[in-house]
């Protein structure tokens, strides 16, 4: 199924050959977390969604709100993503530099979580000149999350401070 949804969205063939690329099983428990910024309820896996909610009111302990923009995504719905850019004009490879292909997604696994704040752009560089990146990059850890796409990592993808995963 997974290799006719990539010949659909014209996924190179050797996307996920070059052992670079981990696949991700869709999670099987997953609770509410709140809702996005454009209200759509968010889920993650139970023990993520307790580190995300302790990590969340820590922060606003320092006075520091972190919003998710995005936790749990299905194969389809990343699949759905992919489209929308390709029929707005996107490259695939444009997209696959900032988007996994479908089956390569940590979001998943519902242990992915997007974040943003106020006063910063959501999913740009820009959230890594906030007062929540910084704090993120000091506290994170004690709440098990680490940012997965650091500059220049070996997946190839863009930088993106704003997405942070607890895995282990």
């Amino acid at each position: 199924m997974l290799r006719e949804l990539h010949v659909e969205l014209g996924i190179p063939v050797d996307y996920d050959l070059d052992g670079m690329r981990p696949t991700f099983e869709e999670a099987a428990e997953l609770v509410d977390v709140g809702c996005n910024l454009v209200g759509r309820m968010q889920r993650l896996t139970p023990d993520t969604a307790v580190s995300w909610q302790n990590m969340q009111a820590a922060a606003q302990e320092d006075e520091i709100k972190l919003m998710i923009v995005s936790g749990f995504r299905s194969v389809e719905y990343q699949a759905d993503l992919i489209r929308k850019k390709i029929n707005a004009g996107q490259s695939v490879s444009e997209i696959l530099s900032v988007n996994a292909a479908p089956g390569f997604s940590e979001h998943h696994t519902g242990c992915a979580i997007d974040i943003a704040s106020p006063g910063s752009r959501p999913l740009t560089e820009e959230f890594e000149l906030s007062d929540a990146y910084r704090w993120l990059k000091k506290n994170a850890a004690n709440f098990g999350f680490s940012m997965t796409y650091p500059r220049e990592n070996k997946l190839g993808f863009i930088f993106e401070p704003w997405h942070w995963a607890k895995f282990g």
